[in-house]
């Protein structure tokens, strides 16, 4: 049987959107021959829902939405995921379900057993587990259904499981031969790889064919990518969908033989992908044509509307200077150079009137006190009032422009530079920045190499650098990568990067004091496999041992 996979790009309680993209994707499905398609995990609803499963009508929505598809899809049998009420007993309210749907009703359904709760995953708090799972029947062959993270405890591929249970080999012992998977996997860079390499194992030590489709586009700071993919029983894979794009994927469920979509290939194409992918459906999810950046002439704003641009258009984004009584003249032309390069809209805003009058309406309160970061906070939080003020006029949301080792260590104003609606490359290290900077230019030239070449500073007192408080980046990214992502001590980072260890104590004690700063920022879009935000979950007021 040829089968497709419909790779598509839901909204969260969107149901007359999402149904709609399902009955669509079903229909061209059809008219190509295939005689099922599959959907990612809650498809009808929208992934993931959080707490929006607690109000009893949206429930409803997603049983009335089935219908609904259900009734417009005769002729080919789709296989969606929703939200389905769960047995009382059970505390919970809902399950996390997956059903066939075939002339014009539901024919099956199936529930998610294994219910994450790390990193961005709290699903215990929503759900309640599946007591049990069946293969079902279908064209010759049993089926073996299964919800996204059922698939992701393969004994033979992890070395430390996180659940005692594998529904998989479950499924497989109850007579399954074929693995259905129905996924809402949010991509970090490396994910897909993991993704593939994890299903293979599946594949071959159970010798059977797997197929996977995998929700695509932006929900909050998550990334979908898609990439879905099948493979043969040897574990290689026979098709794929494209990343981070919309797509349907066609395979012949007997000849294992599909198609194959190009991907993303190197991490600097995938991260500017979900970059873009990430702003265009933030913004636009929320409801707002048109974004602000403000550009300093510095690379982290030049990538950040870099971004902006492809993700929404030039016609969508404004540009903003706003020199102060330290900025250099480069900076300022740069940042007219870098939005005449992107073809979007370019304001020039001078703060030197509106600095001078906050120190005056001040200088009672501060008689005898030292110029300090204050006045330089003071330069940054008069550009973050004026940025909101073009926001309120205009009916468009602030892009700020921190980078993941500024967020990191606190290198940054809160109410000032941190103010915005989106903070899209703040899981994104400085080091990082400048490669994605490269790699954009290497697809067009539009940021001036100035803002590639000149030291990083915030030109907020005279000759300021950011390495006059901050070591060097590749030092300081390789620390925060270890302290943040791979949880080692101080002592431990300072042994293996053979580094100065009070250097490293010095770096994490600025992680620690800079948290009240990081639950206060707008959210960013997760690229890393350990982004700052609700996947990374640290009190605020603790004495932590450095």
């Amino acid at each position: 049987m040829k089968i497709a996979l419909g790779q598509i790009n839901p909204t969260v309680g969107d149901f007359g959107g999402n149904s709609a993209k399902i009955i669509e994707f079903s229909r061209r499905a059809q008219a190509e021959g295939a005689g099922l398609i599959l959907f990612p995990e809650l498809s009808v609803c929208g992934y993931p829902p959080r707490d929006l499963v607690e109000r009893t009508s949206f429930v409803a929505h997603n049983r009335e939405s089935l219908d609904k598809i259900a009734g417009e899809t005769r002729g080919i049998s789709l296989i969606c995921g929703l939200a389905t009420p769960a047995e009382a007993e059970s505390g919970k309210s809902v399950m996390n379900s997956a059903a066939l749907l075939r002339d014009g009703k539901m024919a099956f359904l199936q529930s998610k057993m294994l219910l994450p709760t790390y990193d961005v995953f709290d699903e215990m708090r929503n759900f309640a587990p599946a007591k049990q799972q069946h293969p079902f029947p279908f064209c010759g062959k049993q089926m073996a259904l299964t919800v996204c993270e059922d698939a992701w405890n393969d004994k033979h591929f992890w070395n430390k499981r996180l659940y005692t249970f594998d529904p998989v080999q479950a499924l497989v012992q109850a007579g399954g031969n074929f693995v259905l998977n129905i996924s809402a996997s949010p991509f970090w860079l490396g994910k897909r790889e993991l993704r593939r390499d994890m299903l293979s194992s599946i594949a071959r030590h159970h010798k059977v064919p797997v197929a996977m489709v995998n929700q695509v586009g932006g929900n909050d700071s998550l990334v979908f990518d898609g990439s879905s993919l099948v493979l043969n029983p040897a574990g290689e894979v026979i098709a794929q969908g494209k990343s981070f794009e919309e797509d349907i994927i066609y395979f012949d469920s007997d000849r294992l033989t599909g198609e194959m979509h190009d991907q993303d290939a190197g991490d600097e194409a995938s991260a500017y992908a979900a970059l873009v992918l990430g702003t265009r459906d933030y913004v636009r999810k929320c409801g707002f044509r048109q974004v602000i950046v403000g550009l300093s002439g510095g690379i982290d704003s030049a990538l950040t509307a870099a971004i902006a641009t492809e993700a929404l258009g030039p016609e969508n984004v404004i540009g903003v200077g706003m020199p102060g009584p330290y900025s250099s003249e480069g900076s300022i032309t740069d940042a007219k150079s870098l939005a005449l390069n992107l073809g979007i809209r370019f304001e020039l805003l001078c703060i030197r009137e509106l600095f001078e009058i906050y120190k005056k309406t001040l200088a009672n309160v501060f008689t005898g006190q030292k110029e300090n970061t204050t006045e330089e906070n003071l330069q940054s939080r008069a550009r973050g009032t004026l940025l909101m003020a073009l926001s309120n006029k205009f009916g468009a949301i602030v892009l700020s422009t921190g980078n993941k080792s500024e967020l990191g260590v606190g290198y940054c104003t809160l109410y000032g530079d941190m103010v915005g609606g989106l903070a899209v490359i703040s899981d994104v290290p400085k080091t990082m920045v400048y490669r994605l900077s490269h790699y954009v230019n290497s697809r067009r030239s539009v940021i001036p190499q100035a803002s590639l070449d000149k030291p990083p500073s915030a030109e907020l007192r005279p000759g300021q650098k950011d390495s006059d408080v901050l070591p060097p980046y590749e030092v300081l990214d390789a620390i925060l990568e270890d302290y943040i992502e791979d949880l080692h001590t101080a002592d431990q980072i300072a042994a293996d990067r053979s580094f100065d260890v009070n250097l490293v104590r010095r770096v994490v004690r600025m992680v620690e004091r800079a948290e009240y700063k990081r639950q206060q920022a707008a959210p960013g879009i997760k690229i890393s496999a350990k982004a700052f935000g609700y996947g990374r979950r640290f009190p605020i007021a603790a004495k932590a041992d450095v």
